[in-house]
């Protein structure tokens, strides 16, 4: 079982060759990875031990699981992530980091509620973006006869989807999990109440996250994870946990969201016309995928409705090409009204 480690080594919290360079540029300072964000200062682990380093009003912004260069109690830089796991802020509709240099987003979807297809395809969407792998985790396993309905529709949603069911409760499929995991960054997300304390706990061997129940008429949960906190394992892995939320919203580009639906963009090679956009062209062969079955039409339209939310972010995050964005707003939406189908 892995367990949580103190005396840490630059390995243990995730350290690679691929940042050896970055770190050789700078004459003075040590690597240290960000081990959680308390909004004025970040605690932060290096060789030496962990320390909690206070934030100037100059310093970038810092997300837990960024590796920095520190010398003593400064930060000195953020070295260059391998990726960035962000959505966007409900509250101001700009990027909010969520997670730095992750290599697996655990989708945490509890058993004791029903499974959200279209959450899970926009925390896969996120994923793809931030250049991280994403993986789907089934909690509470042990409150339901079997997970084959749950696993199956998942599938159907989303073939190309890697799916754990686990208990943590009686370790079915943690053992599977951590394999998984081995020398890697994960990072867990979900809503409140998907089991991603008592995962965490599971996964470490010990009490690492406080635990709550859940409110038996809607099955939501409380929020016990407050903070977004970076826990150095056994085995060089890492495991990030993250407050639940309830709002998963898009930050990426269209491109992005496209290859995160490569069964569509397999079907639309078929279509008769380059330029098609998948409503009352035509030879269309993504409409005949959703005549015949081989797609469904919850899929077709979560693809859709990404599609539009990733190109209204583009246009908020790009004033210049307001027009541009604009034409090609209006282009998916006249394309999503002409697909509805009756």
């Amino acid at each position: 079982m892995f367990q949580e480690i103190h005396n840490f080594s630059l390995t243990s919290l995730g350290w690679s060759d691929r940042w050896e360079p970055h770190l050789a540029e700078y004459e003075f300072g040590e690597a240290g990875r960000v081990l959680r964000h308390d909004g004025t200062a970040v605690l932060v682990a290096t060789e030496k031990g962990s320390a909690h380093i206070a934030l100037a009003r100059s310093t970038p912004q810092i997300a837990v699981g960024d590796w920095l260069v520190v010398d003593g109690e400064a930060i000195v830089d953020i070295l260059p992530r391998a990726s960035l796991l962000q959505r966007r802020d409900p509250s101001t509709g700009d990027s909010q980091p969520i997670a730095a240099n992750v290599d697996l987003v655990g989708i945490v979807c509890g058993l004791d509620r029903p499974v959200s297809l279209g959450r899970i395809q926009r925390f896969t969407s996120l994923a793809w973006d931030a250049g991280a792998t994403p993986i789907v985790i089934l909690t509470k396993a042990d409150l339901v006869e079997g997970t084959v309905e749950s696993e199956e529709a998942i599938r159907h949603y989303d073939p190309a989807a890697e799916i754990f069911s686990v208990s943590s409760t009686t370790m079915v499929g943690i053992a599977n999990l951590l394999d998984r995991c081995v020398g890697q960054t994960l990072v867990l997300v979900g809503e409140s109440g998907a089991g991603k304390s008592r995962l965490l706990n599971a996964l470490a061997g010990r009490e690492l996250g406080d635990t709550g129940s859940v409110r038996q008429g809607d099955h939501k949960g409380r929020h016990t994870t407050t903070a977004r906190q970076l826990h150095s394992l056994t085995g060089n892995c890492c495991l990030i946990d993250t407050p639940g939320v309830r709002e998963v919203g898009i930050h990426t580009d269209i491109a992005t969201i496209d290859s995160g639906f490569a069964d569509i963009a397999d079907f639309a090679q078929g279509c008769r016309f380059n330029d098609c956009g998948h409503g009352s062209e035509p030879g269309c062969e993504v409409q005949s995928a959703l005549v015949d079955g081989r797609l469904s039409l919850e899929r077709f339209e979560s693809w859709s409705q990404l599609r539009r939310e990733a190109a209204w972010a583009e246009l908020r995050a790009d004033p210049a090409a307001n027009h541009r964005a604009n034409r090609q707003l209006g282009r998916l939406y006249r394309e999503a009204k002409r697909s509805k189908r009756p």
